[in-house]
């Protein structure tokens, strides 16, 4: 029998482009989609479907919070977790949510797939395909040391956003999210965004394609 597989992203491209990928394989079942955590919650619960792939970023509340939520709910469930941003924050918040797998959105929706495989087989073993190296990097730290919180607003900077949108993105105050900025870009050396995304591309904090 197919794995069941739920997909939850906000994105319906997104959505319909790793419905796509599962479809081609014989192994997988997509059985519904969700947008949002409350959809998400609710389908996990009436599908108990084998693997959940979940975005980070839902627009009701986090995707790493939703993946502790099913984990404890249910031990034998695969979990995909996939982030825009793969850092080493997001990959061990992940771990310690109870995620099976680790994707970057920027992999090949053939990676997910994989990771969804091994997800149904063993559910409650971590893979990260950067996983050896952040280990090495959490062992051995060099560089500026960025907080969760300054992690995720770092990530947001670098996506354009503004500070009232960090704050809505964030569920937290805009005073609350300036503090964070300006600890942000006195960890980093800098005065305003582009000097922070610059020199968070330098620390290998962002990759290189925020320094276009």
């Amino acid at each position: 029998m197919p794995a069941t597989v739920l997909l939850v992203d906000d994105h319906d491209l997104i959505r319909q482009g790793l419905r796509r990928a599962f479809e081609r394989d014989s192994g997988f079942r997509v059985v519904g989609e969700a947008g949002s955590v409350s959809d998400a919650t609710r389908l996990a619960g009436a599908l108990r479907p084998d693997v959940v792939v979940i975005d980070v970023r839902l627009p009701d509340g986090s995707g790493l919070e939703l993946a502790q939520a099913l984990r404890s709910a249910r031990a034998d469930v695969g979990l995909v977790v996939l982030t825009m941003y793969a850092g080493d924050d997001q990959l061990f918040a992940a771990l310690d949510a109870g995620a099976s797998a680790f994707v970057p959105k920027s992999a090949p929706s053939d990676d997910v797939v994989a990771a969804a495989r091994h997800a149904a087989v063993k559910p409650s073993s971590f893979i990260a395909s950067d996983l050896a190296e952040a280990m090495h990097r959490r062992m051995h730290p060099t560089g500026p040391q960025l907080t969760r919180r300054e992690r995720e607003v770092l990530d947001l900077l670098a996506e354009g956003l503004g500070v009232s949108s960090i704050a809505r993105k964030l569920f937290i105050s805009e005073s609350t999210t300036k503090t964070h900025v300006s600890k942000l870009y006195d960890k980093l050396g800098a005065t305003n965004r582009a000097q922070s995304i610059m020199a968070a591309v330098r620390a290998g904090l962002l990759d290189d394609s925020h320094s276009d």
